[in-house]
């Protein structure tokens, strides 16, 4: 990988997300080398990556060069490559552009869409986790329009312009409040020749309730201003499977659609390598302790959605959420200079600072920890958490002039097909991120 020697202990940390990157920050020109290693160059702010999918922003609003970030950072080098397997044995990493020894190793690795074993349905749905994902699903949307005002077979054209989001959590219903208004204030406008009221969102929930991770009264409010912006929701129904046209269901109910987005569950993005009585293979995460050492090993650590903490307050260990993944990384960043100076850990303590989701224009959904309130005021308390947690100016500045613009305009005009998404035909989709 062509690292420079060093005599300073080497810390590899693979991984450019929220915990990768809060622990690089942490580790800035500490006597240490740093290696970060990412299969992108940049970082992502995923919790607006619906934006992108729905024309609201561009991807490079919230993406930041990961060069970027470490450019004055002493001993510290990031190569772009994807990591195949640990060899824990002698101490290195194994990737697609060769091999580099460490002394620490930091698996921050995140995590990926999780389709439970149902290969046909992950074949044929639209994932959205990273930002290809999320261009092929803003081009696979526009190029439903355009294929269906071309086509003069009713069943076909109610297919292209039917979406299903399966999981009410708060990518699915961000989404599906996105794609309602579009329908409500824009797509009448691009496309008169079609009836736009004949479009469908179908929001698909497994459990009792959406955002079934917030309180209750968030949970009732969210549905409340879904179902005001026309989107259908579907609770206590379980998709069994989806061919590229039809999705079926534990029950009677199907869906004829030429689009379907899969955000009813993550696992942890796991990288071969590490002793299998470290992981919880339910929902491929790592096992580890209170410092973030991974089970059974003493120089590997792991952090944000690819570990699973487990305590009293999490039996199931954190949520796969930004906060915890930043707060980890920042904890992790301190013991591992502690750990140098031989002096005694930190154990981590997760500071719930709250959750939120946003439906749409004046709509949102914010629970804090002693306070639960919903409309115009927590619409802007999300806005305002949203563009302050993004990394650089110029993305704060550019996703709030387009925020702006956008709520005077009513419009998204982010509507471009700039990478039209190939399909092999009208029933077999792909989800393949390019």
């Amino acid at each position: 990988m062509n690292i420079p020697h060093s005599s300073l202990p080497r810390v590899v940390i693979i991984g450019g997300g929220f915990a990768g990157i809060a622990l690089a920050k942490k580790l800035k020109n500490k006597k240490v080398q740093v290696v970060l290693l990412d299969k992108h160059n940049y970082h992502t702010f995923q919790p607006l990556l619906y934006q992108v999918a729905t024309g609201g922003l561009e991807a490079g609003s919230i993406a930041y060069p990961i060069r970027k970030v470490i450019q004055e950072y002493d001993d510290f080098y990031f190569r772009l490559t994807n990591v195949q397997e640990i060899d824990t044995k002698n101490q290195k990493v194994i990737a697609e552009i060769g091999e580099l020894n460490y002394d620490y190793l930091v698996i921050a690795t995140g995590s990926k869409t999780n389709y439970f074993g149902n290969k046909e349905i992950e074949r044929n749905s639209m994932a959205m986790k990273t930002i290809p994902q999320s261009l092929n699903i803003r081009s696979l949307i526009l190029e439903n329009f355009e294929q269906a005002v071309l086509t003069k077979d009713v069943s076909e054209q109610n297919s292209l312009i039917n979406f299903v989001l399966v999981g009410g959590g708060p990518t699915g219903v961000e989404l599906a409040g996105a794609l309602a208004e579009m329908k409500k204030a824009i797509l009448q406008k691009d496309y008169p020749d079609l009836d736009i009221a004949k479009m469908e969102i179908n929001l698909i929930q497994s459990g009792d309730r959406i955002l079934n991770t917030m309180s209750e009264a968030s949970s009732q409010a969210a549905e409340k201003f879904l179902t005001s912006l026309g989107v259908k929701i579907w609770k206590n129904v379980r998709v069994t499977n989806y061919d590229g046209r039809t999705i079926t269901t534990n029950s009677d109910l199907t869906f004829d659609t030429a689009t379907v987005i899969w955000t009813a569950g993550v696992q942890g993005a796991l990288v071969a390598g590490l002793d299998g009585k470290s992981l919880v293979e339910k929902v491929a995460r790592i096992k580890v302790n209170e410092y973030s050492q991974v089970h059974g090993y003493q120089n590997i650590f792991a952090i944000g959605d690819i570990a699973s903490m487990v305590s009293v307050a999490y039996p199931e260990g954190h949520p796969m959420m930004a906060q915890p993944a930043l707060q980890q990384g920042e904890v992790l960043g301190t013991n591992l200079i502690q750990l140098l100076k031989k002096e005694p850990l930190e154990a981590f303590e997760y500071n719930d600072k709250g959750s939120m989701a946003t439906i749409g224009r004046n709509k949102a959904v914010v629970d804090l920890p002693k306070y639960h309130f919903n409309g115009v005021f927590a619409w802007f308390v999300w806005m305002f958490v949203h563009l302050f947690s993004l990394i650089g100016f110029k993305n704060k500045a550019v996703v709030f002039l387009n925020w702006v613009y956008n709520y005077i305009r009513f419009d998204r005009e982010g509507r471009l097909i700039i990478r039209p998404y190939k399909k092999k035909s009208f029933t077999t989709f792909t989800s393949d991120e390019v």
